[in-house]
């Protein structure tokens, strides 16, 4: 198997190319060389089942995979039940559209620190996800991962480590590595080759190799404060990182297959073409 590359979204390609609804997104994709799509549900499920299905009629027809971002108002950490159980609704919401889709991954932001200790969110988070697991068994959805994202802020629940440690309750879990994320959140922490292998042993090591090579993945460079992320970034930036050359090295070298989304501001179809140029060329000295 190899990586698969396509952008969060649409990027501003889509309609000064005459594109418009979402199922002309197959074709666009095609278009423009790549071969995976995360259909963006940051602010609700809205897309209704019948056109979920057509979707994703026409991106298995092309040979796109497809994978979709749930609510990004999801809090598996927070200190209201209320909310927590409604997490759980939309993370079913999110999972019921993916499986019309034909696509089998959901990528969700677990939720912030608060005012609480880290420890204490991640008790909580663990405990949804528990639940959240269940549920999608109860609907027959068992079958759909759930991808937890590492996020960009430093108070965000989703450290490395966090991630992983959501990801070992169930094999069926499968962290969401946002590069540029964890370069923001740790103030430009990945610079060198071994910076990123570290991350791919990490998993490896928490969550064993089959894991390691299938991962799902966020890249975009992104601007970042003290705080963490501010703002997402095109390639064309050559400021804050990270670069995306030694992750795709490291898949190469390590024989990975992820799924590659890239959330770059406005050229994310583009930006994700530059990343699957440079891994197919590096697959050809590797064959």
């Amino acid at each position: 198997m190899a990586a698969k590359f396509g952008p969060a979204g649409n990027s501003i390609s889509f309609t000064a190319m005459g594109y418009k609804g979402s199922l002309q997104v197959p074709e666009y994709i095609e278009k423009m060389g790549l071969d995976a799509f995360e259909y963006q549900c940051g602010r609700g499920v809205n897309i209704g089942t019948e056109k979920a299905k057509e979707l994703g009629i026409l991106a298995k027809d092309k040979g796109i995979t497809l994978s979709l971002h749930a609510p990004y108002y999801i809090s598996m950490s927070s200190v209201e039940e209320e909310k927590r159980l409604n997490s759980i609704n939309y993370i079913l919401a999110s999972a019921r559209a993916v499986n019309a889709m034909g696509g089998d991954r959901i990528v969700v932001h677990t939720g912030s620190c608060g005012k609480i200790s880290r420890e204490y969110a991640l008790e909580l988070a663990i405990d949804t996800m528990k639940l959240a697991l269940k549920a999608l068994d109860d609907e027959n959805l068992g079958h759909i991962h759930i991808c937890p994202e590492t996020m960009g802020k430093v108070n965000q629940l989703g450290t490395l480590d966090e991630v992983l440690s959501l990801c070992e309750l169930d094999e069926r879990l499968i962290p969401c590595i946002d590069f540029g994320h964890l370069n923001a959140r740790d103030l430009g922490s990945l610079k060198e080759y071994s910076d990123f292998d570290n991350i791919f042993i990490a998993i490896k090591n928490r969550l064993g190799e089959e894991r390691m090579k299938s991962f799902h993945s966020h890249f975009s460079k992104i601007e970042y404060t003290t705080g963490g992320e501010k703002k997402h970034l095109t390639f064309e930036d050559k400021v804050f990182g990270p670069d995306f050359e030694p992750v795709l090295e490291i898949c190469a070298k390590r024989d990975c297959s992820p799924v590659f989304i890239c959330e770059s501001d406005g050229t994310q179809a583009e930006d994700a073409k530059q990343m699957k140029d440079y891994y197919s060329k590096l697959m050809e000295s590797v064959l």
